[in-house]
């Protein structure tokens, strides 16, 4: 659901923060204006914009919404999040949304389907996790692939060790940064995650979120494993001011990646993520 007026916000208290790390929390809102509260809706992979009266906006993924309240994990990293991270429970900020587009979950029903993710890139694709969980049957094999720094940066690790006990699921974690092994992890980046993964190459969907180094050089090792480009999904970040493609600070070559994405197939964006700037 969207207000007529793409840049007017709806009014939303913080009903919880849950601090994750010293940098990274999670917000529980829940709109003011009951009808709203009822009819929002967004697919897996949309964002919100998030505004905090007076200082500005930041465009957030949309973890999860249960119906009554939504969900948006943020790291604290700008002058905007670092203002969000001191609000108390019950204070009010503004919301717009949800906007861009979505993850392919239609298109990999009868598919494998792979997550790689690295930092605070678990966020975006936590719903669509949950969403191939709760769905499982329509779905192959399930694997999940999430590179942090540090071991105590795996937001949901409990989350893990409950999916790591589904049937045909994999979790897959590692550590770029300890030089402590723990259990059910591994040291080094996502690349050292790659070969012990298990599924079908040939007929799989996979999504990835993260920075851009890694995603691109994971698409392009995946290529090269045999998964075939339109079945390559990722992410994108990018400076998102307005979100409606007007503005054209996120604009990525003749796309904007507010409007056009965040989500799109590794063809659109693989010559331009080959650009130092873009």
């Amino acid at each position: 659901m969207k207000t007529d007026n793409a840049y007017l916000p709806w009014e939303a208290e913080i009903v919880d923060t849950i601090q994750e790390t010293p940098d990274i929390f999670t917000w529980k809102l829940r709109f003011t204006d009951r009808e709203v509260a009822r009819n929002y809706s967004f697919k897996h992979g949309q964002f919100n914009m998030l505004y905090l009266y007076g200082v500005g906006e930041v465009a957030i993924s949309v973890m999860s919404n249960d119906g009554e309240c939504i969900y948006h994990t943020i790291r604290a990293v700008g002058r905007i999040t670092k203002a969000m991270m001191k609000l108390p429970i019950g204070a009010h900020i503004g919301v717009r949304g949800p906007f861009g587009s979505a993850w392919p979950l239609d298109e990999a029903r009868g598919k494998d389907v792979v997550f790689v993710t690295a930092g605070l890139g678990c966020a975006p694709v936590t719903s669509s996790i949950k969403y191939v969980v709760a769905n499982r049957a329509a779905y192959g094999r399930l694997v999940i692939m999430q590179s942090v720094r540090h071991r105590n940066e795996g937001l949901w690790e409990p989350q893990y060790d409950e999916w790591r006990t589904l049937p045909d699921t994999q979790v897959l974690l590692t550590a770029s940064r300890d030089k402590t092994r723990w259990p059910h992890w591994s040291l080094g980046r996502v690349s050292v995650l790659l070969d012990e993964a298990q599924y079908d190459k040939q007929n799989c969907v996979v999504m990835m979120c993260g920075p851009d180094a890694m995603m691109a050089d994971t698409a392009r090792t995946l290529v090269e494993l045999g998964v075939p480009a339109e079945s390559l999904f990722v992410s994108l970040e990018r400076n998102m001011q307005c979100a409606v493609g007007h503005c054209g600070h996120c604009q990525l070559g003749g796309k904007f990646v507010c409007k056009d994405g965040p989500i799109f197939v590794w063809p659109q964006v693989a010559e331009l993520m080959r650009v130092k700037g873009y």
